[in-house]
């Protein structure tokens, strides 16, 4: 047994710089893009620490993982990863996951209802030694030599060879968000956004900012129908009342579920505004505005020509992103 090193560092996670296939793959590695929540897990004498993208303390919500590092014979380690649910096929769920994200101290009918997977990608720490200067092979490497392999915690797979198109149609099938490359030979750049890190989607997703809401109709008379959303622009100041401009980007109806009803009207009650945070306002009559402070989770099949989202739909919402993050993409150019 290897005794630990004390307490490991808290580390930000590193983030995704490009989207799509690189030029030339020579060089790079890649695997699934879990639809789940990030989460770096310290482990160290017996004991857990999760924290969340924002750094935010998440262990209470997930009692399961407490025993991570029981499997490890006494190492300290610094682990990224992603903490999925699945549906009853056995597909990545991010709406399940919906239902252990926001509680702490679940109860052991939730857990059972609902239990976690922790998918474990890259090591950044070990005994001692931080390893984000290493390459991303060398880190892989002594992942995969630690073996944590348990109940709730699994490594992510590689693939063998470079997602094709039939690779990415079937990984929509099966419920994955798409697959992540990764160049071989750099570190981890920590709390940063790097192009060696490329997401290749098979549906487009993204997170966007909540600025409104529309009523509905029938049985959602005087409720929630809809939700009207954008994405930040910080060379556009910001609307009186408002910390952040939004860029109109469409409403959304699609996957809202009771939990999210609930939920939202409650929040939106708090967050009520008689003036909008979108420059321009969007044509839409009888807009319920908002302060931008929640962020959701949105598929979609395109965008228009004029910045609007077809087809979207509400996947869940992210406390996990900063909502003056949610900024433009290549995703949300126009057709």
């Amino acid at each position: 047994m290897i005794t630990p090193s004390g307490e490991p560092p808290a580390l930000a996670p590193m983030l995704a710089g490009s989207t799509g296939l690189p030029e030339k793959t020579t060089g790079w590695v890649f695997e699934p893009k879990w639809d789940g929540v990030r989460a770096i897990a310290r482990v160290w004498d017996g004991q857990v620490a999760l924290a969340s993208r924002l750094g935010n303390d998440v262990t209470a919500g997930y009692p399961e993982l407490a025993r991570l590092g029981v499997g490890l014979e006494g190492r300290a380690v610094v682990f990224d990863g992603e903490i999925v649910a699945f549906d009853d096929r056995g597909r990545p769920s991010f709406e399940r996951l919906q239902q252990r994200m926001h509680v702490r101290h679940p109860s052991p009918s939730l857990m059972a209802r609902a239990p976690v997977l922790y998918v474990v990608f890259d090591l950044l720490w070990l005994d001692g030694q931080q390893l984000t200067g290493e390459a991303f092979t060398e880190r892989r490497r002594r992942l995969e030599a630690l073996h944590p392999k348990g109940p709730s915690w699994q490594i992510s797979q590689l693939l063998p060879e470079p997602p094709d198109d039939e690779l990415l149609v079937a990984c929509n099938q099966v419920g994955l968000e798409g697959f992540v490359g990764k160049l071989a030979a750099a570190p981890y750049s920590v709390g940063k956004r790097s192009k060696s890190w490329t997401k290749v989607k098979c549906v487009r997703q993204r997170e966007f900012v909540v600025g409104g809401w529309s009523e509905g109709s029938g049985g959602r008379t005087g409720r929630i129908g809809s939700l009207a959303v954008g994405w930040v622009d910080p060379d556009v100041p910001a609307p009186p009342g408002h910390p952040l401009a939004l860029r109109y980007a469409g409403q959304v109806g699609s996957g809202l579920n009771t939990f999210l009803l609930n939920h939202l009207g409650s929040t939106f009650e708090d967050l009520a505004s008689s003036t909008s945070p979108f420059v321009p306002p969007p044509p839409v009559p009888r807009l319920h505005f908002v302060q931008p402070s929640l962020v959701v989770e949105i598929m979609f099949n395109e965008v228009t020509r004029a910045g609007v989202l077809r087809q979207p739909s509400i996947k869940g919402l992210r406390d996990d992103v900063e909502p003056a993050n949610v900024g433009w993409t290549e995703e949300l150019a126009g057709a």
